[in-house]
């Protein structure tokens, strides 16, 4: 499938920085009151990811079997490519739009385990709008992940750092994260996909706007 995909969709990646401070703040606040639920970076990239696609509606769609029609979805499915034993897979979590942050987490714990498990059904990795693939956990600056089509782009997660940036008056330290979109270039030109990763990086850079 994925060498189909590499010689049929023409793909473009493009890079952004996202500055997770406060988010990052926020979420070792959370989990340090030893809540039931620990919250890991990757739900509120899925949260923000699902803000961004009810925005630009066009990376929420697929391309016909023949290219010439776009189907637009009304759902929120998100999946999130796993390492397993058996290689890579793509569980999704079904009505991402629909849950919180503590539902994220457990959505997300449940299926990674019975995708190493080799205990997920088939009916767990269909119906996908956009995947994320983090590779935050190992490293790396940047990688250009490829589309799962029919889906039209996928986002690309690679380890945040600290770094030096410039507020007007003086360099401040700021935890900066590294994303990675991949398009379908029939579907999305470079100023729409732009656009998407700015919208992004503002609801990971501000999560109240996640409540709006």
């Amino acid at each position: 499938h994925m060498v189909r995909v590499c010689l049929n969709v023409p793909m473009v990646t493009q890079h952004d920085e996202a500055d997770i401070t406060e988010m990052e703040d926020f979420r070792k606040i959370n989990n340090a009151g030893k809540p039931e639920i620990k919250l890991t970076g990757l739900v509120f990239i899925i949260k923000a990811l699902v803000a961004a696609l009810k925005k630009f509606p066009q990376f929420n769609s697929s391309l016909s079997a023949d290219g010439q029609s776009l189907i637009y979805k009304k759902y929120f499915n998100i999946g999130i490519a796993v390492e397993t034993p058996n290689g890579l897979m793509v569980p999704v979590i079904h009505g991402a739009d629909q849950m919180s942050l503590n539902q994220l987490s457990e959505a997300l714990g449940d299926l990674s385990s019975k995708a190493r498990e080799g205990k997920l059904p088939p009916s767990a990795m269909q119906g996908g709008c956009m995947a994320i693939s983090s590779l935050g956990g190992i490293g790396g600056t940047a990688f250009t992940p490829i589309v799962n089509a029919p889906e039209v782009a996928i986002l690309g997660v690679s380890r945040s750092k600290m770094q030096p940036v410039w507020n007007g008056t003086e360099f401040v330290p700021r935890l900066m994260l590294p994303l990675d979109l991949t398009y379908d270039h029939r579907v999305v030109d470079g100023a729409e996909a732009a656009r998407f990763l700015v919208a992004l990086t503002q609801y990971l850079g501000d999560i109240r706007r996640l409540l709006l």
